[in-house]
């Protein structure tokens, strides 16, 4: 019996060592040439699998591609803006209020943050939709923008009807935007949407391989570095920016 167990070990052993030999370079080779996903859900880190020669996701909805709706809206010249205006441009877009106490301020501080480092290009800008638009004139969106040191030219402060405002966000670009029960009245999320020169919404794709679809505008002290002191969210849309104005 002894005899016989250890030639079924040999026996297991020489199979082991068989498949190895045969199919395990086979299986690597398919890997390196892309013909088995891999799954990166045991993956630590926001993009850690993310390459700079990698396109950007399209963000898709029941199979199609989500685009920016059509808009008419006033901008702080008092300008009739539109979804044409940024034909041809890449763009950041983000509801906001100029009374806003808590996020607005430093989603706006990142905003021209980024505006900056994108100084005299004319194929970029921002596109900020007041979602307090009886309150934002064109007067106050003028001044806050001079606050804030708004400077690129197609950067446009955006007010207009608030019915039109609230369906852009929660449909048109499924940024979340509420009137609530409290001090301030509204609530509203603290997302950044990338627009490519085509008007398609476009982001990264986390570690799981599926898309971010948003940039978070928000930056604690906390979550702006990463353990080796690398900006996250605002140094991802910035690159993602320059990969859009490159396509």
């Amino acid at each position: 019996m002894k005899k016989k167990t250890n030639y079924s070990y040999i026996g297991i052993a020489f199979i082991v060592l068989l498949f190895g030999i045969i199919f395990v370079p086979k299986i690597i080779d398919r890997i390196q040439n892309n013909d088995i996903s891999r799954s990166d859900r045991l993956s630590t880190g926001q993009d850690n699998n993310f390459s700079s020669d990698e396109p950007l996701a399209f963000i898709e909805i029941n199979g199609k591609r989500k685009k920016v709706p059509n808009f008419s809206f006033t901008n702080q010249d008092g300008e009739t803006i539109t979804q044409e205006d940024y034909k041809g441009k890449v763009y950041v877009v983000e509801f906001f209020f100029t009374t806003c106490p808590t996020i607005c301020p430093r989603m706006n501080e990142n905003l021209v943050e980024i505006q900056n480092a994108f100084k005299g290009n004319t194929d970029f800008g921002v596109a900020s939709f007041s979602i307090t638009p009886k309150l934002d004139t064109p007067e106050v969106l003028k001044a806050y923008a001079e606050r804030y040191g708004i400077t690129n030219p197609n950067w446009n402060l955006l007010t207009g009807e608030e019915s039109d405002i609230y369906e852009l966000a929660n449909t048109g670009f499924n940024i979340y935007v509420a009137k609530v029960d409290d001090e301030v009245g509204f609530e509203h999320s603290g997302d950044f949407a990338l627009i490519d020169k085509n008007g398609f919404v476009r982001s990264r794709y986390d570690a799981f391989g599926n898309p971010k679809i948003f940039y978070k505008g928000i930056i604690s002290e906390k979550e702006k570095y990463d353990e080796d002191g690398n900006e996250q969210e605002i140094t991802m849309l910035k690159e993602d920016i320059k990969k859009l104005l490159n396509e």
